[in-house]
């Protein structure tokens, strides 16, 4: 496996879109959610999710990583200043711990096909030795916690405990977030 990780600039949207929207669907996931508000989302594309991510793709700080194994686009972490994160940063169930100035994990996805190949801890450092090689003096992620509960995979681009720990994370507090009723915490990891 020769797995590498760039950042999503514009002329790498296109592996961004088979990784995590294969279909080009207008309505499904351009990784905004969490990002911009519905306002921010109709100024920034006039509209249109996808002109939105493509804006965003040539800010200073492109909105995560594409991770590849041999040339062939096959992960997505979106990661990036919580504070370039409009909605994360207004989020009343998931707020700062303290004032360092976090780079923030909020969705990762192994596309299709490539799942359980052991993409997801490479694509984590990747993400990181971005946000390292921004500035960033720490990464953060709110994961869901299972305990001993199982989690609906259809949640499971948020992430959970165990995978953010292998990539060196640690839980430093809690949040008033749940995804499929399990408890968000945060994690994270120091740079």
């Amino acid at each position: 496996m020769a797995f590498v990780t760039h950042p999503v600039t514009p002329d790498r949207v296109d592996d961004f879109v088979a990784v995590a929207n294969p279909n080009r669907r207008a309505s499904h996931c351009w990784c905004l959610s969490h990002r911009l508000t519905s306002r921010e989302v109709s100024e920034l594309g006039n509209g249109s999710r996808e002109s939105a991510f493509r804006a965003l793709c040539g800010r200073e700080n492109p909105p995560g990583v594409i991770g590849y194994d041999d040339g062939e686009s096959v992960g997505w972490c979106s990661i990036g200043p919580r504070s370039e994160n409009t909605r994360l940063s207004r989020s009343r169930l998931i707020r700062p711990l303290d004032g360092v100035p976090v780079w923030s994990i909020i969705c990762l996805v192994i596309r299709g096909g490539h799942r359980r190949r052991g993409y997801t801890t490479p694509l984590i450092e990747g993400a990181v030795g971005y946000a390292a090689s921004r500035g960033a003096p720490a990464v953060e992620s709110y994961p869901v916690d299972p305990g001993s509960g199982r989690i609906d995979l259809t949640m499971a681009f948020v992430g959970t405990r165990a995978m953010f720990e292998k990539a060196g994370f640690t839980v430093v507090g809690t949040t008033g977030a749940t995804a499929s009723k399990l408890p968000r915490i945060v994690m994270r990891r120091m740079i």
